[in-house]
């Protein structure tokens, strides 16, 4: 594989061992997260800066495998990119990001506590529609009488994020 072209921090590092850099299609597939979305991570300072080859291919290391596991973890977890971004970028200063990742995710809990709330209500209602109807039968109407005439207390819940602050 080619050396890269500029000399990065991790660039040198891995200079005597080429066999180590990945091109951006072999970490896509390495990783699961889709060309683009590298190209995206980059650009947003999630992801550090590549190392290129003469050509201009973006060559990545261990490092930035690492930083996108990290990245899918968290986001499994339910944190948002931006916060992500925040828990990297104080790591990188030495500094351990581990209380606000615990404050964040108390409050994640209440938000979900909330949906949950939410939905519970609003499967309620839908299962006493349901009821309803069942007891109707066919209704008039210019589609179908039931839901034109159907009048919920609830509206519909957004998705599963619906109300989260994105810092």
């Amino acid at each position: 594989m080619p050396q890269p072209q500029r000399k990065s921090r991790t660039a040198q590092a891995a200079a005597a061992e080429p066999s180590t850099w990945l091109k951006i299609g072999e970490v896509a597939k390495r990783t699961g997260i889709g060309v683009e979305t590298l190209r995206f991570y980059e650009r947003s300072g999630l992801l550090g800066r590549p190392a290129r080859t003469e050509g201009g291919y973006r060559l990545y290391d261990a490092e930035a495998l690492n930083t996108l596991q990290f990245i899918k973890r968290a986001q499994t977890l339910g944190f948002s990119l931006e916060e992500i971004k925040r828990i990297i970028a104080e790591s990188r200063t030495g500094r351990k990001p581990c209380a606000e990742v615990r404050a964040l995710l108390r409050q994640r809990l209440i938000e979900l506590d909330e949906q949950m709330r939410l939905l519970q209500q609003y499967r309620r209602e839908l299962a006493d529609t349901l009821q309803e109807w069942e007891k109707t039968g066919d209704a008039e109407g210019l589609f179908c009488g039931l839901i034109e005439n159907t009048q919920l207390k609830t509206a519909k819940p957004l998705a599963a994020r619906f109300n989260r602050r994105r810092k």
